[in-house]
């Protein structure tokens, strides 16, 4: 574990705190100076070019929307890029988060890497979800392209379903006016795999095995019971209800290991989760979502064997403290020059 302390404070940009406890946490268990920016409410100078922090770190999340937020998600973009310009290091800066926020952007990356997916096609008007659907294998989903904890996707079991929903107005679109139809797997052995990765390379796998007809895979501790065994819709404001969720250690295929790594590096995703299924219907794996905010599975000592959280301070600290050996070696450089 690092013991250095970064000169100047780390901000987190976020719009919810209650998943974010871990990490503060952990910054105050090691006396790390930091700092919380409600990405909810935000303004910001563009004039404004003073250095206030070592690390910018983005936590802001796509579904902010679906809590009442829905302004973060766009204004966050613009602002990262603000960050950028300044030359502070920001962990998930606007390229991953541009990457997080649409997964249309998701799938042409994982066309262009050669990673498989589940057949899909993007629409801008929902009266295209029933054209887009031609040739898929039903069960069909709709998904809105910026989504987040299982917001905004709906399954239909046929054409018919899909026409009706087309005739009543019913047919989820994105924030963006944008929308995803995508065949909708059965799962084999009933779980998903998800790949959780940190600076690029594998950090740990669990198996979510989702309640039927459920989309929201969230295995965070905001989103679960002390035991990780049940998923609380309400704190991951879905819904009220509480739905089961079993999560377990995971054994990623070694070959989706190399695929996630790949798109988290070239995505410019610091610190995310990608999600794959097995299809029960040819026994092959399809990456199906690619998160670049990573809450890490509840009480995961017990389920993964170590504290994630700890390796993400570790590596924001060492982002942190190479800022301020940078700024040194600059100030040494130029006092050398001016002798």
């Amino acid at each position: 574990m690092s013991t250095a302390i970064p000169t100047l404070p780390i901000a987190v940009f976020h719009e919810h705190t209650e998943w974010f406890r871990p990490l503060f946490a952990e910054f105050e268990r090691r006396g790390i100076s930091y700092v919380r920016i409600d990405a909810a409410k935000h303004v910001y100078d563009p004039s404004d070019r003073a250095k206030r922090w070592s690390l910018v770190v983005n936590r802001a999340s796509p579904s902010a929307y679906i809590r009442g937020n829905g302004g973060a998600t766009f204004h966050t973009l613009h602002w990262l890029k603000h960050v950028e310009a300044l030359g502070i290091p920001v962990v998930n800066g606007s390229e991953g988060y541009g990457v997080e926020i649409s997964k249309s952007h998701q799938l042409e990356l994982m066309e262009q890497l050669g990673v498989p997916y589940p057949r899909s096609r993007v629409i801008n008007n929902p009266e295209l979800a029933l054209e887009a659907s031609k040739g898929f294998r039903f069960p069909v989903l709709v998904k809105a392209n910026i989504g987040g904890s299982g917001a905004g996707i709906v399954r239909y079991e046929s054409s018919a379903a899909i026409q009706a929903a087309i005739d009543a107005g019913t047919i989820p679109i994105g924030l963006d006016g944008v929308s995803l139809v995508q065949e909708s797997a059965p799962l084999r052995d009933g779980h998903i795999t998800r790949v959780e990765a940190l600076d690029g390379k594998y950090l740990y796998a669990i198996d979510v095995y989702p309640d039927v007809g459920s989309f929201d895979l969230c295995p965070a501790d905001a989103c679960q019971t002390t035991d990780g065994a049940e998923l609380v819709r309400g704190a991951c404001a879905v819904d009220a209800p509480k739905n089961g969720l079993k999560v377990t250690k995971g054994h990623a295929l070694p070959e989706m290991i190399d695929a996630i790594e790949r798109i988290v590096q070239t995505a410019g995703i610091d610190i995310g989760g990608v999600e794959y299924l097995i299809d029960d219907r040819d026994g092959k794996p399809y990456v199906y979502d690619i998160n670049a905010l990573s809450n890490f599975v509840a009480d995961a000592p017990r389920v993964i064997g170590f504290d994630p959280w700890v390796n993400f301070v570790d590596y924001l600290v060492s982002r942190a403290t190479a800022e301020d050996a940078e700024i040194e070696s600059d100030l040494l450089a130029t006092t050398g020059a001016s002798a």
